[in-house]
């Protein structure tokens, strides 16, 4: 991104909305493409490359859910969902899916401006090419993360991980055995856990068992503190 501004996909079917977010981002210099219902949002992602996405559920033609499932299927760029208070199963669906972040209506244009540079900071964090760190993989079991090229492969297989998953493995996997809160992996993740909801947490360690564990009901890595949070086995085990 640094050859040119961040292209962002606004979606979103009320015009108001439209006009209210896309001015700000201009404002501050990210090129804008608007879509308007599922359909078109499906299609202008296929015309050209965008950093980050920001959709609303509820879409005319084909749903939100649907699209963020669509998007996530092909590609790794953030999405960030935009919800009202009263949908918190789509919320929680939406992550499922592969959203990165939420919104929740009404919000401020401080909050959404906030959002939108936190998605696009870690978004450039794994430009392809680029490193992160010098710092050594870590090996236990069958799985190996290089944190260098933010890789992560089981028995010999490489398992495809969002950043925000990523993001959660490599916390818990630095500090082996350590207990981490899900206020405290919010707060790594996102810089602070004010607005979001500890269950996101939930859903992302799901995703992870999904794709790293042999079996995601007993798992070999990553283990559930109940009434706390998470840890990473102990590799000296």
């Amino acid at each position: 991104m640094a050859d040119r501004s961040a292209r962002i996909l606004l979606v979103d079917d009320e015009q108001s909305i439209q006009t209210l977010l896309s001015y700000p981002l201009r404002k501050e210099g990210y090129d804008v493409v608007q879509a308007t219902d599922g359909r078109q949002a499906l299609d202008r992602f296929d015309e050209q490359a965008f950093d980050l996405v920001v959709l609303d559920l509820m879409l005319p033609k084909v749903d939100g859910l649907e699209v963020c499932r669509r998007l996530r299927n092909r590609s790794s760029v953030p999405i960030i969902i935009l919800t009202a208070k009263s949908e918190e199963i789509d919320k929680v669906v939406g992550l499922e899916l592969g959203a990165d972040d939420y919104i929740t209506k009404p919000f401020s244009l401080r909050e959404f401006s906030s959002r939108i540079k936190a998605a696009l900071r870690r978004a450039e964090m794994i430009r392809p090419g680029e490193t992160s760190s010098d710092e050594a993989p870590l090996e236990t079991g069958e799985l190996r993360i290089d944190f260098s090229k933010r890789t992560v492969r089981v028995g010999g297989r490489e398992a495809p991980l969002t950043f925000v998953e990523f993001e959660i493995l490599a916390a818990l996997a630095r500090a082996p055995g350590r207990v981490f809160t899900r206020d405290m992996l919010l707060a790594r993740i996102w810089g602070e856990s004010a607005y979001r909801d500890p269950r996101t947490i939930d859903v992302h360690i799901r995703h992870l068992r999904e794709k790293l564990e042999r079996d995601a009901k007993a798992p070999e890595y990553l283990f559930t503190v109940r009434g706390v949070g998470y840890r990473f086995r102990d590799t000296e085990l």
